[in-house]
């Protein structure tokens, strides 16, 4: 019998062996993590993106029907809104916003231009932080734009005006436009 192989059976696997698929599930598993939380993220953008739009068009069919857009509120929408915003599957308006721990502000403001000028501003806004919250309350997003928010910040739609995070902080304070040209993060 020489010249032949003879194979010998293991039962069972090695140290090493064990190691290496173990440490490929954890790689794996992490990867798959990292692209969820990801992925959680960008629906909270793109639904962000689709609701200030539904608040804008309920905004203009408020308008239409009374010559004027609706007062300020802190931290919600107009009450006045809601027969022109659908109700969602479980039957609510829209309220929250789409990150957790967020809410809709609608700013009606008017703005000093610089030159002393007051300029009329709408907008919507996404707050983060509860209102007269310390920063350690707040809940921000876990996104690039996102990173120097202070307790004033917010994701915010431009309807008309001076837009900005929050009129009582300077036009460079930490925010992210969604619809305003070449101004998208400012105080980064």
């Amino acid at each position: 019998m020489s010249g032949h192989l003879t194979l010998k059976t293991k039962n069972g696997f090695t140290l090493v062996e064990i190691l290496v698929v173990i440490l490929t599930i954890a790689i794996l598993s992490t990867l798959v993590i990292v692209y969820v939380n990801g992925s959680q993220e960008r629906t909270y953008f793109t639904r962000a993106k689709a609701e200030f739009s539904t608040i804008e068009n309920a905004l203009k069919l408020y308008v239409a029907k009374n010559n004027d857009y609706p007062a300020e509120v802190t931290w919600g929408l107009p009450a006045g809104l809601t027969e022109f915003i659908a109700k969602d599957a479980r039957g609510n308006i829209l309220t929250e916003a789409p990150y957790p721990g967020s809410i809709y502000d609608f700013e009606n403001w008017q703005i000093d231009n610089g030159s002393g000028d007051l300029i009329d501003t709408r907008q919507i806004s996404i707050r983060f932080c509860p209102n007269g919250g310390a920063i350690n309350t707040c809940k921000f997003p876990k996104e690039d734009w996102a990173q120097n928010f202070g307790v004033h910040s917010a994701l915010y739609y431009c309807i008309e005006g001076l837009c900005r995070p929050h009129n009582d902080e300077p036009a460079t304070y930490p925010g992210y436009c969604i619809n305003c040209p070449n101004n998208r993060a400012i105080g980064t």
